[in-house]
């Protein structure tokens, strides 16, 4: 038996993996266990899970893996202010104690973390580095049903590359090309959320689900200035409008006065038509380089597969468009494509990579992406005595049933079974649940529940043997990676007046049979639910489609505003009693908010700050 233990940590997102024989085990993010939305500390608690998972003391794991190089990342901040000197001063005094203190003898930082876990271990030399972006690709290849793939890494930045392309065959992955930093596609999208006003490195989703309200008027503009954009999906930025690179904001004068407004403070600050058109054209342009970059590598390798990684890979609009212009006969992501999946990737790219060991199974490895901790019956029970929480327990059957029934009358339920997810998405393993067919639940579960910005979309979990029925789809889509239309047979067509509002006001229009999911241009990011890795959520929708002829229901993370998903069940309570949530299920306990003892609510609108 070889164990294998991928750190990814102090940059964004730190997360741990485990694998067995190449097998994955267990991976989970530090924020779900820390509360620290993209806690990117040392993962001294999603370490332990992953150890308690595998039954294992750190001492007796093989080899520990961290996911990039510190020395190529400190040469390139180097290379970088020298290049750009003397700007960038500030910004590089700022860096250079903590990479003199902690970064650059990563190692020996890591093993003193590591330490902490088991005094008994005691061999630095079992400590590896993979490279940030062949980190990527691996966690997007190694776990991929293909014998043969192309895959393209898209991202902020890793050491020096922001974009990769990559060939694997069986157990063999490797690197052809690269674009360089200060190149990036995925710090240009970072760009445009500094820019109206949203959080890098969190509010990328949030400008995706702002496009639909816009119109791409600036794309040609961006094109023209900001970029040199090659036929083939290469491309240069204009540096003169950004600041990144020594700076302290990403974007600089220049770049607000060629758009012809300052950046917006979302503080004081609305959103605007302006804004919502901004969104829409960054969000064209992504589209475009990504189309041409992955035509460019199909035309090129002959390849019939892609997989992709990195955060530019949660772009689930793109990826619905490289889906249905047919570029690829089949594509695979990875549903922990930012830098938590770096840790899996790592630990993968060493077994396969390293090790030469051999692929043995051309199926998904994710086991759906289910990966995290799960709580016995006797364990929930003594929280939820603990907590005070009123509850009944019941059968699996019963609950299918009783909450089916709840959601068909317009409840909302928090739902928490089985294994945590990997990843950013919430998969019906920690998610709020509620009733599609509702012209009021967008609206309601954004400014109710979630506490957050109302434009923002909701996505449907479909069975997966209905997904053609209902969408422009007919894949696997396990992960919620892809966008596809609401098929023309459930969509309403709007009135003259109704197509002329512009912006936030379309918001309130039924625009199909299913509106709580369907974004104003009748698109959504769907799930597809399987019976093999989710049997207990397949059950509910399936009992919700007796009920009420539909397999879909709306699926959104169990959390709140700037709050990680639920990870425990003091978590879960907790969010059920601070929120407007109706039903609280936990594996087969069932609890209604009405039987709650009303002191025990909680004031959790303002607990968490903005994300």
């Amino acid at each position: 038996m070889t164990f294998i233990l991928g750190i990814s940590a102090f940059y964004h997102d730190s997360a741990a993996a485990l694998i067995e024989d190449g097998e994955i085990i267990a991976a989970a993010q530090e924020e779900r266990f820390s509360r620290k939305k993209h806690d990117s500390r040392y993962p001294m608690n999603a370490v332990n899970y992953v150890l308690s998972e595998g039954k294992l003391k750190l001492s007796e794991i093989d080899h520990i893996v961290f996911f990039e190089k510190p020395f190529l990342k400190f040469e390139r901040l180097l290379e970088t202010y020298m290049a750009f000197a003397p700007k960038g001063f500030k910004s590089f005094s700022l860096s250079m104690p903590l990479w003199l203190r902690e970064k650059l003898f990563q190692k020996k930082f890591l093993f003193e973390n590591l330490r902490q876990h088991d005094e008994n271990f005691n061999d630095i030399t079992k400590i590896k580095f993979s490279e940030h972006h062949y980190s990527h690709a691996a966690s997007a290849f190694y776990p991929s049903p293909f014998k043969e793939a192309v895959v393209l890494t898209l991202d902020g930045v890793g050491e020096w590359a922001t974009t990769t392309v990559a060939i694997g065959k069986n157990n063999k992955l490797e690197m052809i090309k690269e674009i360089h930093f200060p190149h990036s596609l995925g710090l240009l999208y970072s760009a445009f959320t500094y820019y109206t006003g949203f959080k890098v490195n969190s509010g990328e989703y949030k400008v995706m689900g702002l496009a639909p309200y816009g119109k791409p008027k600036y794309k040609d503009l961006i094109i023209k200035e900001l970029m040199d954009l090659k036929e083939d999906g290469s491309f240069k930025l204009n540096m003169k409008f950004f600041n990144y690179a020594t700076g302290l904001t990403m974007t600089n004068k220049k770049f607000s006065e060629l758009f012809g407004q300052p950046v917006r403070d979302p503080k004081k600050d609305l959103l605007t038509d302006f804004h919502m058109d901004i969104a829409s054209s960054i969000q064209a342009v992504t589209e475009e380089v990504v189309m041409r970059l992955t035509k460019n590598i199909a035309n090129e390798y002959k390849i019939k597969n892609l997989c992709l990684a990195g955060g530019v890979a949660l772009n689930c609009v793109a990826n619905g468009k490289i889906l249905r212009e047919k570029i690829f006969d089949d594509i695979w992501i990875q549903p922990a494509a930012g830098d938590a999946g770096g840790s899996l990737g790592a630990a993968l790219a060493y077994w396969y990579h390293e090790l030469k060991k051999p692929r043995q199974n051309f199926k998904d490895q994710m086991k759906g992406a289910y990966l995290g901790p799960n709580f016995s019956a006797n364990y929930i029970e003594d929280q939820l005595n603990e907590l005070k929480g009123n509850y009944n327990k019941k059968s699996p059957n019963e609950i299918s049933y009783i909450v089916a029934k709840e959601l068909s009358k317009g409840k909302t339920v928090g739902w928490f079974q089985g294994r945590m997810e990997f990843g950013p998405r919430a998969l019906g393993g920690r998610s709020i649940l509620a009733d599609p067919r509702s012209e009021k639940m967008q609206k309601e579960l954004n400014l109710k529940i979630k506490f957050r910005e109302s434009f923002r979309p909701f996505a449907p979990s479909i069975l997966r043997e209905e997904v053609s029925n209902w969408f422009e789809l007919n894949c696997d889509s396990p992960y919620m990676l892809l966008v596809a239309n609401v098929k023309k047979d459930k969509q309403l067509s709007m009135s003259e007046k109704d197509s002329k509002l512009f912006g936030i006001d379309k918001l309130n229009i039924k625009r199909s049979s299913i509106p709580a999911i369907t974004h104003i241009d009748y698109s959504a990011r769907i799930q597809t639910v399987h019976k093999e890795t989710n049997p207990k959520y397949y059950n509910l929708l399936e009992e919700f489609n007796k009920i009420t002829g539909c397999p879909v229901l709306v699926n959104t993370s169990f959390n709140v505003r700037g709050e990680p998903i639920v990870c425990s069940v003091e978590d879960a309570f907790n969010c059920f009693m601070g929120t407007n949530l109706d039903i609280l299920v936990i594996e087969n306990y069932l609890l209604i908010k009405d039987d709650q003892n009303k002191s025990l609510l909680k004031d959790y609108k303002n607990k968490f700050e903005l994300d």
